[in-house]
Formats: C-alpha cells, sequence, structure tokens
C-alpha cells in the first residue's frame, strides 16, 4: 500500500525511488502531448535523455516548462492500485555530450534493467552522437499527489469514509512556502 506525501520530503522521496514518467507540455496547436520516459535524478532536478529534433527538447526550448508525471513501480511493473506524483517546473535543454554521457550512465542501467557491461560506455556515447541526444532537465517547483484508491474489497459502500481522497499542491521544498 502507497505511503502518505504529505510532505515535500516524501515526495521527493518517491520521485528518487521511480524511473518512470509521462511528461507533459503544452503543443502550438493542439492539445497537450504526453509520452513514458525513463529519468534520473541529478540533485534535485529529474533528468531524461530526446533527440534534439524530438518535439519534447522543442516544446522545452520554446515554453522553458514541463511537467511529469511519476509513476510508482514494483519488481515486474507498475504498482497497483496506480500510485502516481504529478511534477512541474522549469524545463532546459543541454546539448553538452559530457552531460548527456553522465545522464545516460544513469539511465541506459535503468532501460535494460541491469549494470551496463564493462567498457560498454564508448558504444554509447557513440549512439548519442548518432542520434543527436539532448538532455532535458526539469528542475521541480511544485508537485501535485492524489492518494491511491482504497482497496474495494475493504471498501465499506455505507461508511462515511470517502473511497477516494482529494489531491494536494505542495511546493517542492519545505522552504519554497
Amino acid at each position: 500500500m502507497a505511503q502518505p506525501m504529505n510532505d515535500a520530503s516524501s515526495r521527493r522521496d518517491f520521485v528518487r525511488r521511480n524511473h518512470t514518467c509521462v511528461v507533459s507540455y503544452d503543443r502550438k496547436t493542439a492539445p497537450p502531448s504526453m509520452s513514458i520516459v525513463h529519468y534520473a535524478m541529478d540533485g534535485d532536478d529529474i533528468v531524461f535523455l530526446t533527440m534534439a529534433e524530438r518535439q519534447k527538447a522543442k516544446a522545452a526550448r520554446r515554453l522553458g516548462q514541463m511537467s511529469a508525471c511519476i509513476l510508482a513501480g514494483e519488481p515486474g511493473g507498475l504498482s497497483w492500485p496506480p500510485e502516481y506524483l504529478v511534477v512541474d517546473g522549469k524545463a532546459s535543454v543541454s546539448n553538452d555530450m559530457d552531460e548527456v554521457m553522465g545522464v545516460a550512465a544513469k539511465i541506459v542501467p535503468i532501460m535494460i534493467g541491469r549494470p551496463l557491461p564493462e567498457g560498454a560506455l564508448p558504444g554509447v556515447r557513440k549512439v548519442m552522437e548518432r542520434e543527436k541526444r539532448v538532455v532535458i532537465r526539469i528542475t521541480p517547483e511544485s508537485t501535485f499527489h492524489s492518494p491511491s484508491v482504497h482497496d474495494v474489497e475493504d471498501a465499506d459502500p455505507d461508511s462515511d469514509q470517502p473511497l477516494h481522497g482529494l489531491g494536494a499542491r505542495i511546493a517542492w521544498r519545505d522552504d519554497q512556502g
């Protein structure tokens, strides 16, 4: 069962424990776009890789903001009932290959489900260069968490207790007020 995320510290811990999210950003002439990515943390920032010419990178440059819906994972897949945390923040793009490789070293093992083999980084670098990969960095500003649904089997339909909780938006850091 999910742990309460009523403070900034518990929300940051949730983001650090998980590595899959759906990023969302506004498009110019269509509804918002969403894309699933694997991410890592760099300090308090969420970082992930994409190709420079993909819409995620273009939107981050154009808008300077992005949302990430962090999905709770467990061995074998996503958690049930679903648990998530939405993180909103400033977005930036870096094409610095040393930064790309630092993020790749964190994310590629997540993607393949095991540590990188010794000596694999030169090959990873070639792929990153060939695909013109960039880093998107989301610097969190606020979060939104909605508690997971109670177990329906244990629910009492005659109870005054709600089956669903209400979500709440709070700052990423306690000192952001």
